[in-house]
């Protein structure tokens, strides 16, 4: 019979218990990040139990082989039934141990990973650690008893800001809650963990299990839970998970442990049977997909960019240059206007002191991000940039003249790219003598926020350019999708139709106050008119005169969005536009003024207003969206199904747990959306409702669309 060496090879057990001196050792090794998987609940039920059994181990240690601690539960059991022993078992077991528990965390410690982390006696955390629970990005709760300890450890009201925001702390922080008993700043977990261990053995103490300590949980005010629960209901009223969570810590605070660790079982329960769940889930992981680009060869190199350059000190200029600056990329602001580059200086001066006012940075950071911002005015200050983006004026003359001065200017091998948000990148890249350095990275407005960036490759786009790009985009906190070139790209493309939807419905009888109430009910944060007014009627407006000045035959006719913008009435910046606000408010309020500007621009048409349903508004907004994306896969410009849903959630508020739009839309019915749009080409006609031949192909085979 071969041995193991002379055949195929064995797995190496995931677990390993071991003793170091009086300490037992529970090591976990399951790269990449030591998954939760079913074999390392086993191995770490059978470690714990090989280490309450040894006589010879007065405490034990839980540390974690590789880049960090346990990341969670394990992707390739998503959606199967657990088995035993389950996660929260695992974690009672370690709750209920009979010798002091270590866990040393480094690296992530997240989700179930630091579920089992909580049920330990003791906590410590090498520096650099980031824990977190972030259940409720995928629609769920902690469900281990996260919702539970946590608490005890935090205080209640600390606990529901980091479990409803799903995101880490830091050591540090994790220290100052309480969260961790201490940081370490140098060493292995290993080492680290013994260093522990002597500590407590010097103490002669035996730490109290998380679940037996209750007085953090005295000092929370009972007004606490109703003050969360309302604001829930004004900022996420779709949402289910987040209210269970109120629910969940609520109940560690009223109830004794084993009945809110059976309360929290239920209302994950809840949240597991949600269909939300799904989507939810779906957004998720869609993130991570988007950032494997089709066809773009493994291992491709990419630029080392060390050093960058924004052209215009405008708004959206500026912000891109804090997206340079906050990733501690130094960067060149470029104006040619002295007046226009110091306002702009000015402006994210400002915005850097807002962001230390509210705590999120502190001064000495403000002041080392404006360092790496370097203001310039001469195009000769970007002779050492590694790349460039252009934030000009949306007029294709304007930027190609733009690109000839940066091709004159720029070190041979430093990527030119354009902000562009409709244009032709590839007519602005044959400016240069460098197309394949040429590329188009669309930055979404408030872009220090926006996390969408369409990185947009040009016919001659060069491999290592684009993997740079998307490089660049995790680098910048962004979610890079790669896209091809057409009028709008992906994103405004299909915006692009909607608003000519709810144009339409509004002309037909609608008001733009019933168009964004359907849409807000959907679950987008803004309706398209509130959008409109946010982003700055000004700026579709003079896209639309440059396309009916360049003679496109589908530029819209002018229309009262128009003459709204040919008043002044901007949007909230001007403090009118489809709405009007009150100074200082960002809240839309009807403006009967736009009512009788509305009943004209009708009357002129000669379209006498009906009766429009919700049903028709939602209807026709989302099926046009539908349609567009799906001729869009047609023609190429996006690869996947999955690349659109990620840049509609990450750069137009499509709601998270809806998944995405063509989720969204397998989920409505592709045949039900096709049969509609026909109907539509029949009833009401123009280009949009032109049904798209992959749509009536998938709808009719009755498989997902893009498959």
């Amino acid at each position: 019979m071969p041995s193991p060496s002379q055949s195929e090879a064995v797995p190496a057990a995931p677990v390993h218990y071991a003793r170091r001196g009086r300490v037992g050792v529970i090591t976990v090794d399951n790269p990449p990040v030591n998954a939760l998987g079913h074999g390392v609940r086993s191995g770490l039920a059978a470690a714990l139990a090989a280490g309450l059994d040894d006589a010879d181990a007065d405490m034990l240690l839980l540390v974690c082989a590789g880049r960090g601690f346990m990341a969670g539960a394990d992707i390739r059991e998503f959606g199967k039934p657990s088995a035993p022993p389950t996660l929260p078992e695992l974690v009672a077991r370690f709750d209920a141990a009979t010798k002091p528990v270590i866990a040393v965390l480094h690296g992530s410690a997240l989700g179930g990973g630091l579920e089992l982390a909580l049920a330990c006696h003791v906590r410590v955390a090498l520096t650099g650690a980031r824990l977190g629970l972030p259940e409720v990005k995928l629609g769920l709760l902690p469900g281990a008893g996260g919702t539970q300890r946590l608490p005890r450890l935090v205080g209640a009201a600390k606990a529901l800001d980091l479990i409803l925001s799903g995101e880490p702390v830091g050591a540090e922080e994790a220290l100052a809650l309480g969260l961790v008993d201490a940081v370490e700043e140098r060493g292995s977990p290993l080492e680290a963990g013994l260093r522990a261990a002597g500590r407590l053995a010097a103490e002669n103490r035996s730490p109290l299990p998380v679940s037996a300590r209750t007085d953090r949980l005295a000092e929370t005010d009972a007004a606490l839970f109703i003050e969360r629960r309302a604001e829930l209901a004004r900022r996420l009223p779709h949402l289910v998970s987040p209210h269970r969570i109120v629910d969940a810590v609520e109940a560690a605070v009223t109830l004794p442990f084993a009945n809110g660790i059976a309360r929290e079982r239920a209302l994950f329960q809840d949240c597991m049977d949600s269909p939300q769940r799904a989507g939810l889930i779906h957004a998720f992981f869609a993130e991570r997909e988007v950032a494997k680009v089709p066809g773009l060869p493994a291992g491709t190199p990419a630029r080392d960019i060390r050093e960058a350059g924004v052209v215009g000190a405008g708004t959206m200029g500026g912000g891109i240059a804090m997206c340079f600056a906050n990733a501690g990329i130094p960067v060149t602001l470029l104006d040619l206007s002295q007046e226009a580059l110091d306002r702009g200086i000015a402006t994210i001066r400002t915005a850097y002191e807002a962001s230390a006012g509210k705590g999120r940075l502190t001064l000495a950071q403000v002041g080392e991000r404006m360092a790496l911002i370097r203001p310039a005015l001469s195009h000769d200050s970007l002779a050492d940039a590694d790349l460039v983006v252009e934030a000009v004026f949306e007029s294709l003359e304007v930027k190609q003249a733009v690109f000839r001065k940066l091709d004159s200017v720029c070190k041979p091998g430093a990527i030119l790219a354009t902000n562009s948000s409709t244009l032709d990148v590839d007519a602005i890249a044959a400016a240069t003598g460098r197309p394949q350095d040429v590329l188009g990275l669309h930055f979404f407005s408030p872009a220090t926020i926006m996390r969408l960036l369409e990185v947009v490759r040009g016919a001659q786009t060069s491999d290592t350019v684009l993997a740079t790009a998307m490089a660049l985009a995790r680098r910048i906190g962004k979610v890079g999708v790669a896209v091809g070139v057409c009028d709008g790209f992906v994103g405004n493309r299909i915006l692009r139709q909607r608003g000519r939807e709810a144009m339409a419905l509004v002309e037909a009888g609608a008001s733009p106050e019933q168009v964004d109430r359907v849409l807000t009910g959907f679950g987008f944060p803004l309706g398209h008119f509130a959008m409109t007014d946010l982003a700055g009627i000004d700026v579709g407006w003079r896209i639309r005169e440059e396309r009916r000045k360049a003679g496109d035959p589908e530029a819209e006719a002018p229309d009262w969005l128009d003459v709204l913008a040919e008043r002044g009435r901007y949007g909230q910046k001007t403090g009118a536009g489809v709405y009007r606000y009150e100074p200082g408010s960002r809240k839309p309020l009807p403006d009967p003024e736009l009512a009788a500007l509305i009943a004209a621009d009708r009357s002129r048409r000669g379209i006498a207003p009906r009766p429009v349903g919700d049903d028709e508004v939602r209807d026709r907004c989302l099926y046009v969206m539908v349609n567009e994306a799906a001729k869009i896969l047609e023609e190429g410009i996006a690869a996947r199904p999955v690349d659109i849903d990620a840049i509609w959630l990450h750069g137009y508020g499509f709601p998270s747990w809806r998944g995405g739009l063509l989720f969204w839309a397998e989920r409505e019915g592709l045949g039900r959306i096709a049969a509609a749009v026909q109907r539509y080409q029949r009833d009401i006609g123009g280009p949009q409702w032109c049904p798209s031949a992959l749509l009536l192909k998938c709808a009719a085979a009755g498989r997902p669309i893009g498959c």
